[in-house]
Order: structure tokens, then sequence, then C-alpha cells
């Protein structure tokens, strides 16, 4: 199954549009485990056997692994991942951004060495820096687009010099990505839940691409807004929550209070849907 087919399926089956993003921090994490590096891959298995049916797609950031030294934790936790909910596809939170034959070497990264479905690409170096990841056939590439941070103005939000007018670089992103630069059905689009009126514009410029849309939760991102703003029948959103479903509760009941919160937030998220 691609990509795609993988986010289908598991957004019907689970009837959901809610990632979780795992991004562990050890001194988070609840009294037994907590200040441990050590045991990145306990919590986090717990918080994956938690919501493994509320989901349509789990995130891990790579930053927070490696940071720790438990990149093997990360390839135990991707093994986990696929053996206790094969049906959930598994996206590589990375932001690569290189060209040649470094950009090679972080797609194998990321799709043999950790067996991910898809990744998180920054387009900044342009469509060279793109395509060895495309070459990975029926693998997701999500590249950052609108972002949820307030220094995404700096460059995000700045008009370009074009033949069709002054579109906004985010702009000229989204059409590439619905465009020329989706030569095999791959891509889609990173855009933050903290600016709704971006992503519904991000959706008119690209109707049928997937959104990874971080920023919902202790980011401040509005769910409602955001499934209003990105979801079409024929566009499907990927909305991201990190740690208020992580950290939901510091006590030892960390995985039941991460399942409450998961299962909140999809039913939040499927009634703006309707």
């Amino acid at each position: 199954m691609t990509f795609l087919d993988m986010l289908q399926q598991a957004g019907r089956q689970n009837g959901s549009m809610l990632c979780v993003g795992l991004d562990p921090e050890p001194t988070k994490f609840p009294a037994a485990l907590k200040g441990d590096a050590n045991k990145i891959y306990d919590f986090c298995a717990r918080i994956v056997d938690a919501t493994a049916d509320l989901v349509i797609a789990f995130k891990p950031q790579i930053a927070y692994f490696a940071a720790h030294r438990a990149e093997g934790q990360l390839e135990r936790l991707m093994e986990h991942m696929r053996r206790v909910a094969p049906q959930v596809p598994i996206i590589l939170d990375a932001k690569r951004g290189d060209i040649g034959s470094t950009a090679e070497q972080y797609a194998k990264e990321a799709f043999e060495r950790y067996g991910a479905d898809a990744v998180t690409l920054s387009p900044f170096m342009g469509f060279d820096s793109v395509q060895p990841y495309l070459r990975y056939e029926g693998k997701g590439a999500f590249l950052l687009c609108r972002t949820s941070n307030p220094g995404g103005d700096d460059l995000q939000n700045q008009r370009l010099a074009s033949v069709d007018g002054q579109p906004l670089l985010y702009e000229h992103v989204a059409r590439l990505a619905q465009g020329p630069w989706n030569l095999n059905g791959q891509l889609g689009l990173v855009v933050g839940a903290t600016y709704p009126a971006e992503i519904e514009r991000v959706r008119a410029l690209a109707p049928t691409l997937p959104l990874l849309i971080p920023g919902v939760g202790a980011q401040g991102g509005d769910a409602v807004a955001t499934v209003k703003a990105g979801w079409r029948a024929d566009g499907p959103i990927i909305v991201n929550s990190s740690r208020a479903i992580l950290y939901a509760s510091s006590g030892e009941d960390f995985a039941e209070a991460a399942r409450r919160e998961a299962l909140r937030t999809r039913e939040l998220l499927q009634a703006a849907r309707a």
C-alpha cells in the first residue's frame, strides 16, 4: 500500500483526522520514568498502545530521540508501531533539506533505516532537494509551506516577483507541490493550525494534497477552525497534537490520560467536519 492508501484506510478505520506527535522529553515523563532517557521507548510505546485505534497517523520527531542518543530506541519504536498498528502510517518529522548525495542519504535514513511511510522536508533548496525522496515508490513527503511559528513570516509571507502577479512564498510552494513537483502523487504540505486563514488559502491552491497540520493543543491552534479551513472530501488533513496528549497526566495513569485526551480531540475534529 502507498502512503496515501494507508492514510485513507486509517482515516476510515479509526474515524480520525488526529495524528499523535511523539516528542519524548524525559524531564516531562511521569515519576517512575522521569529524567531517564533510557525509558524513551517505554514511554512512547505505551502512548502508541493507548491511542493506536484513535489516530490517522503517528509522527515521531527525530530530534527528540537524537538529542538523547536514542536513535536505537526510535528504531525499536518504529518496529513496535508497525507490529501493533500496521494500518496506521508513520510520518518521520525530520524537516530535512539538502541536495544530491546528501539528500539520498537522508532519504535512505527515513525510509530504509527507520521504515517511515512519509517524511517532512524543507523545500528551500528547490526540487532537487526533494526528488531523492520521491524515488521511493509509494512513500510520502510533506513540504514545509506555512508553518505555525511566528518567525514563519520572515520568509513564508514574503512576496515574489512573478509572471502570475506577486504570490507569497508559501503560496508558491503550494502551487509547486500541487503541480509540477508532484510527479507521482507523493507530496503533501505542512501548514500550521495557528493560521486558519492561510490553511484555507493553501487548500484553495492545493485542493487534493494531504495537509499535515501541527499546532493544535499546547501551541494554541483552534481545532474547529483548522478542520473548517482545511478538510475537503478529496483533500485529507492530518491534525497533529503532541504535548497535550503525551503529557495529559504526570502520574502512573499517563497512558490512560493520553487516550482520553486523544479521544476528546478526535471527537472534536470529527464534529467540526460534520
